[in-house]
């Protein structure tokens, strides 16, 4: 398979699983715009067909301007992956405004964004890939943390319209549904569970590999992998589906 030719977005593309889809689409010919809130982050992993663009997916004024320098750029955005996030847990009760609005603008608003925006110029071409990784939480509740499953859930809703929206168009809209991968989100959590929990960091790793149905954490990798099948030839027929990516049923 070669993407040669394409230009790919993706957002948080300067670490884990956004950094291991924006890889493996540069290998297969893509050019392929990665952008995160800082650019030192960006310009460590930039070159080999990676090219850093600070965008802060919260912001329209941003998103809407640095879209357009990248389609001015490399041309119009035939492959978008929208990948930023954050994942926090809090009880309802201990969440405020302001943690709720903050997690909805990255999650969600910046997905709507960043789709709307890429959408611009795919729809002048003839192919089209949206991907939206999203997280078992877009596909059933995760205890204690509420706001991001709203957030998660929302995101497989508006891919789910959206596939429906351009049916007859030559594009498609899928959502990726990990469960718990070893980036450095898991890292930031580990500590998060262990201060809450009163646990240990090893024992607090471990509820989210437990989560697992397999037990073990998955590859940032795993998921790139499940991003090349959407955007290789034979995968046209996929369409507003939820792809789980969990070690079993979830």
């Amino acid at each position: 398979m070669t993407l040669t030719g394409k230009h790919a977005l993706v957002t948080g593309g300067g670490t884990g699983i956004g950094l291991a889809i924006a890889r493996d689409l540069a290998a297969k010919g893509a050019q392929v715009t990665i952008t995160g809130r800082r650019q030192e982050v960006l310009d460590a992993v930039a070159g080999d067909g990676l090219f850093g663009l600070a965008m802060d997916v919260r912001d329209e004024d941003d998103v809407v301007s640095k879209i357009a320098a990248a389609v001015e750029a490399r041309g119009p955005i035939q492959i978008c992956v929208a990948n930023a996030g954050i994942a926090e847990g809090k009880s309802l009760l201990k969440t405020d405004m302001a943690f709720w609005r903050n997690m909805m603008a990255t999650n969600l608003d910046g997905a709507f964004l960043t789709i709307r925006e890429s959408l611009k110029s795919m729809c002048e071409t003839d192919w089209g890939r949206v991907i939206a990784v999203s997280s078992m939480a877009g596909i059933r509740g995760l205890p204690g943390a509420a706001c991001y499953t709203a957030s998660k859930h929302g995101l497989v809703g508006l891919i789910r319209a959206l596939s429906e929206d351009y049916i007859a168009k030559p594009y498609t809209f899928n959502a990726l549904c990990p469960a718990y991968v070893d980036t450095p989100i898991v890292t930031r959590n580990t500590v998060s569970i262990s201060q809450r929990a009163g646990l240990s960091e090893d024992k607090a790793r471990d509820v989210m590999v437990n989560a697992n149905r397999h037990k073990r954490l998955i590859t940032p990798e795993e998921v790139a992998a499940a991003a090349s099948w959407l955007v290789s030839p034979g995968s046209e027929s996929v369409n507003g589906q939820t792809i789980e990516i969990a070690g079993g049923q979830m």
